[in-house]
């Protein structure tokens, strides 16, 4: 039996070593860390299209399938969402042309799906416009805490720190904190915002970021609406809910004037089949002198348009280098990635797709 378990593995060695040299003979290098020592962060774009679409739901496990294949080969740590799990969060009766997806069915699917990386991987997620109200943030109930509740995935839930109230006072972990030590030693703190966050909920944020047992850490706040792809912080919006704060507002009061928030990662934005519309980059200086790299990226309304395919496939790899402060950005499609004829589409290069930032020292 041995025998056989070795050849077996022998054969399968051979047949992905093969399978990387034809890859790369053909222009196509598969993802893998610059460094050895590195470990990664994967960020997910918007779901929503993937989500309110049945023939959309299984290039959504693609991606989660390749997150969890690729874990060892780019030392994955830690996923990140950056909202509107689904494109209806209340609807009963779809129209089969927006959506053929009740609102039950889009949650049911979204954590089916995630439930890939449920013990492998820790991800988290933030909510957005389309995980509140019925299809629009025409109120600020969600279903989130339903479907994601916290013992989920225990892998996030151990990382859990603190949880802030919703609307209704109650906990809710649309916001809440997730501390995450990398393998390099260097401390984390997630910072999970609702969509267009109360006056109430940004002080919350303050204070608890503010807490002397956090001085000491690298602060990611993972929000949904924050950055154009015009690199400014957005204004407004005009969605019909009490006490919204949008990025600018969110910048003057939670950002700017902390002193470890280090990060910020936001989807939202997105113009149909164009990439640059989908993305945006800016760093500015925090109240504590630190530089905060601020980044959008989604992809909902690529691959055919709002009632495409989802987004075809797009997420994006940021590799953290073992000097704690370099951070490599690159986009990619593991549903391109998936056949030799759309390989070579598998990689977006583009000054803004693929770049490096840096964070200071500590």
């Amino acid at each position: 039996m041995n025998k056989i378990l070795r050849i077996t593995a022998i054969s399968f060695l051979l047949f992905f070593g093969l399978q990387n040299v034809l890859a790369q003979k053909d222009g196509f290098i598969p993802p893998k860390s610059d460094n050895p020592d590195s470990w990664s962060m994967i960020l997910l774009p918007d779901p929503q299209t993937y989500m309110k679409y049945d023939y959309n739901q299984p290039l959504f496990d693609l991606m989660l399938a390749w997150i969890t294949r690729s874990q060892e080969a780019l030392n994955t740590q830690l996923v990140l969402c950056t909202g509107d799990i689904v494109d209806m969060n209340d609807y009963l009766n779809p129209d089969y042309i927006h959506f053929n997806q009740s609102s039950k069915a889009q949650w049911e699917a979204a954590a089916r799906l995630f439930g890939r990386l449920d013990g492998k991987i820790p991800y988290i997620s933030t909510t957005g416009n389309h995980d509140i109200g019925f299809g629009n943030a025409e109120n600020r109930y969600s279903n989130y805490d339903q479907y994601f509740p916290v013992d989920k995935n225990w892998k996030s839930q151990r990382m859990l720190k603190d949880v802030g109230r919703d609307i209704n006072g109650k906990p809710s972990l649309t916001n809440a904190t997730y501390e995450f030590i990398s393998t390099h030693g260097k401390k984390f703190l997630v910072l999970v915002l609702e969509f267009a966050p109360r006056d109430e909920t940004l002080v919350w944020a303050k204070n608890t970021i503010d807490k002397p047992k956090y001085a000491d850490h690298s602060v990611i706040l993972l929000i949904h609406s924050y950055l154009g792809s015009n690199n400014k912080h957005i204004e407004t919006e005009g969605y019909p809910i009490e006490g919204a704060n949008y990025g600018k507002a969110v910048w003057e009061k939670l950002v700017k004037s902390s002193k470890n928030i280090e990060m910020v990662f936001s989807g939202h934005i997105g113009v149909a089949n164009d990439e640059r519309a989908h993305v945006g980059f800016r760093t500015d200086i925090n109240a504590g002198g630190r530089k905060v790299n601020q980044m959008t990226f989604n992809a909902q309304a690529l691959g055919g348009g709002w009632h495409g395919n989802g987004g075809d496939g797009w997420l994006r790899i940021l590799e953290f280098l073992p000097d704690g402060r370099t951070v490599k950005v690159k986009t990619f499609s593991p549903l391109f990635a998936a056949s030799p004829t759309t390989q070579k589409y598998a990689w977006r290069t583009e000054s803004y797709d693929e770049f490096t930032f840096t964070l200071d020292e500590r």
